[in-house]
């Protein structure tokens, strides 16, 4: 294996994209710091359904990121063998499918849209009336009344997968500074030189953005090289499943997805709030999704609440991931992966720490680069 040890990277942020990537820069030998203004791993990561369904995910004007999204999904297993090897345990990459689920005739519309335009793509796809699937998954409603079935999607436990990955970057020689904000991005004219958490000054020759929403909150990095990424606030529901509930596969419907986790635990989600930085779970938010969980899987009235809890996607201006080089040198971003940081974490960190290590920018994130946002502006 290629050694890096002349490289001292700083990394700030410590969530699923950061704790990735910086786990492969450490597994190549580079001496790798980072910095996390919480605890690794309890932001939006935490908040994740852990759901890594490009089929079940992909809009009409999305055709680029299901093939990113496939691209990462097909990297998964690769990506748990390598985990696996530094962290001894990984979870379950559970192959289990989407069910896209409807109660009525306007949920059966749309989803006759969304079958057809997932058949014109190709994907493998079945449509079936709602007898059918309830055959397939006996707790739907018996009011279901259609479904589209996906085979090839699937998902993971992503706060047992952000264990793994917190041991294996330290197995690997890596630090981790949690409870460590980083205030500032420091530089010598064109040049990154490290970070600054307002106590200490940490000197980098490589400094790599995966912040999430604060990202733009950093302070060194001009306002014109800054990708625009917001907050998009959303609350999930944990609810512990029982001896004779038993859901085997993802359910979604138009208002709401249900994901079951192998350790017994079942997830609810998830609102989309523009709500600027706010956290704060509310009642209305939970109700919204025990309506709309209860309407689809009736027996999810039983189930004990786990938990409750709120975090912030980081959405870019045109919702689609920030990954690689700046216009500075030495600075680097992981950020704006929206919805699907869990899904697109294999094809993230492999492309960066390539880019980062060998140089050579990864075909799959090309359309992904900072500079999209650069050229736009100056238009």
């Amino acid at each position: 294996m290629q050694q890096h040890k002349s490289q001292k990277i700083g990394i700030v942020g410590g969530g699923i994209i950061g704790l990735s990537t910086g786990w492969l820069l450490a597994r190549r030998g580079a001496d790798v710091t980072l910095f996390e203004r919480n605890e690794v791993g309890k932001s939006a990561t935490h908040v994740a359904a852990g759901m890594l369904a490009p089929h079940a995910e992909v809009g009409f004007e999305e055709l680029d990121l299901m093939k990113l999204g496939q691209r990462s999904l097909s990297l998964y297993p690769e990506f748990l063998e390598k985990l696996k090897e530094d962290a001894g345990e990984v979870p379950v990459f559970d192959q289990c499918g989407t069910m896209m689920a409807g109660v009525d005739r306007d949920d059966t519309e749309i989803l006759r849209r969304l079958y057809d335009f997932r058949e014109k793509l190709g994907l493998r796809v079945e449509m079936m009336p709602g007898s059918q699937a309830r055959e397939r998954e006996p707790l739907l409603s018996p009011a279901t009344t259609s479904a589209i079935w996906l085979p090839d999607d699937a998902q993971i436990d992503n706060r047992k997968l952000v264990q793994s990955l917190k041991t294996a970057f330290v197995n690997c020689g890596g630090t981790i500074l949690e409870q460590t904000e980083v205030q500032r991005v420091t530089m010598n004219e064109h040049r990154v030189t490290g970070v600054d958490t307002g106590h200490n000054h940490g000197y980098f020759n490589l400094v790599v953005l995966a912040a999430g929403c604060w990202t733009g909150e950093l302070e060194g990095i001009p306002d014109d090289m800054l990708p625009p990424v917001r907050p998009v606030k959303g609350q999930i529901l944990t609810l512990q499943q029982t001896g004779e509930f038993d859901l085997t596969t993802i359910i979604r419907t138009p208002r709401v997805y249900l994901v079951p986790k192998e350790d017994g635990t079942l997830r609810v989600g998830a609102t989309s709030e523009e709500q600027g930085f706010n956290v704060e779970p509310t009642a209305g938010g939970m109700k919204e999704l025990l309506d709309d969980g209860w309407e689809i899987v009736p027996s999810i009235y039983d189930l004990p609440v786990e938990e409750f809890t709120a975090g912030l996607r980081p959405a870019s201006l045109d919702h689609a991931p920030v990954i690689g080089a700046s216009a500075l040198e030495g600075l680097y971003f992981a950020t704006g992966h929206y919805r699907d940081g869990i899904l697109y974490a294999p094809v993230t960190s492999f492309g960066l720490t390539q880019e980062i290590l060998e140089g050579k920018v990864s075909e799959d994130l090309n359309a992904y680069r900072p500079s999209r946002f650069h050229k736009n502006r100056k238009s």
